[in-house]
């Protein structure tokens, strides 16, 4: 990945990250979400966000909705603030890292409890 493309994807984060804090106020979106990553295609056009957030299945969904519902508005405020010449198309994405560093971290715990 291009030094640039890195940059655009920490500049989409960051601002992201803003709006969600100062901006929405969507009752579906929890005070701690967070953006975890950007990953945006080498042509700017596309982007992909992900999210997570302490939550079960439902939440998860109609937080996704939400996102993609208010993505016309993060391009808006993007291009507003932003210094690139193509905002790109947002989708916004579930990043379950957490659960699966968590899954791992009890299997591991699971083996060392039963050696002993």
């Amino acid at each position: 990945m291009s030094h640039r493309i890195e940059r655009v994807n920490q500049l989409i984060r960051q601002e992201i990250s803003d709006l969600l804090r100062r901006e929405i106020k969507d009752p579906r979106l929890s005070q701690f979400i967070a953006v975890t990553e950007v990953t945006t295609s080498p042509d700017l056009r596309n982007a992909k966000v992900y999210i997570s957030f302490i939550s079960d299945k439902q939440q998860k969904q109609d937080a996704l909705d939400a996102l993609a519902g208010a993505s016309h508005f993060f391009r808006k405020e993007m291009a507003r603030t932003l210094r690139l010449r193509r905002i790109p198309e947002l989708s916004f994405h579930w990043d379950n890292s957490i659960e699966r560093g968590a899954h791992i971290m009890n299997l591991i715990d699971d083996v060392n409890s039963s050696d002993r």
